[in-house]
């Protein structure tokens, strides 16, 4: 077996040791090509490491195990994988029996100003609004404060400054009726945030879409309205625990296809990272990444 292992930042060899107690497998240290004939990928960080390589990894077309050592692990969570042990035992189980690889859905976010401009996958969260701040704040956090509670910290000074942006949001969906572009208007109104999730999680642990599932071909989304500081500020512990879909300006539904437009710009995140801005359509591509699970 070929095995190739993408140490993200802060990684080194340390962290591959657990994984090379085969001597029979033979490694290659980074982004492997077609011409290194590997069987799987093993990728060693975060969400945002998983990010900036997903459009390799959906090329490749090989198995790939997350091992979560990242600043956040929200899309190694939703695999189940939450510690390296998890992991590990997924490694061992695939070198045995190669019985558990599955077939997940990505995100897939296409702007609209720039048609010219590649599409971007994501594998958790994609968000506008207030969420796409926390996370541009979060990302100037050292390393280690962002994996411990770094989200929380950036989101008390940026409540304070926020206001409701106007964004319009429509989808393509099945049960409902089309205007005359093919597409149904679901929200237009003042709006704090806007999550489009292939995972449960994002931030740390923070449960945005409950219901949301890797493999049903839909996105959840949650957009809330126009709240004041203070009670924003109190809403947000409960999305930890997915409470907040009960609150009233809180809306959830899922849909494959979505249509994001913004009175003027606003930035676009998807895994803590930046991508672009808004205007842009938000899709699912179905069994697009493989990867191992326990």
């Amino acid at each position: 077996m070929r095995a190739a292992a993408i140490l993200g930042p802060g990684c080194s060899a340390k962290n591959l040791r657990p994984f090379q107690i085969e001597l029979s497998i033979t490694w290659h240290i980074g982004i492997p090509s077609p011409a290194d004939n590997c069987d799987v990928i093993l990728i060693f960080g975060g969400d945002g490491t998983v990010h900036y390589h997903l459009s390799t990894l959906v090329a490749l077309g090989l198995p790939v195990l997350v091992v979560p050592v990242g600043s956040g692990n929200d899309f190694a969570r939703a695999l189940g994988l939450r510690r390296v042990s998890d992991s590990l035992h997924a490694w061992q189980n695939f070198r045995r029996e190669k019985n558990n690889v599955h077939a997940i859905d990505l995100g897939v976010i296409q702007p609209l100003e720039t048609p010219s401009q590649e599409p971007k996958y994501f594998c958790s969260v994609a968000g506008i609004g207030l969420d796409a701040e926390v996370a541009r704040r979060a990302n100037k956090l050292p390393r280690w404060l962002r994996g411990h509670g770094g989200y929380a910290l950036s989101l008390l000074p940026t409540l304070a400054r926020f206001a409701p942006l106007p964004m319009k949001i429509s989808t393509r969906d099945e049960n409902h009726q089309y205007n005359s572009d093919g597409w149904s208007l679901r929200s237009d109104q003042p709006t704090m945030l806007a999550a489009f999730a292939n995972t449960p999680t994002y931030g740390g642990g923070m449960k945005i879409a409950p219901e949301a599932k890797l493999d049903d071909g839909l996105l959840d989304v949650c957009s809330i309205a126009g709240l004041s500081p203070f009670k924003l500020a109190c809403m947000f512990p409960t999305v930890y625990f997915g409470h907040h879909l009960r609150i009233r300006e809180v809306s959830y539904f899922q849909t494959a296809e979505a249509r994001i437009e913004t009175g003027h710009p606003l930035d676009v995140y998807a895994d803590g990272e930046y991508v672009c801005r808004t205007p842009v359509e938000i899709t699912v591509q179905r069994e697009a990444l493989q990867v191992l699970t326990l």
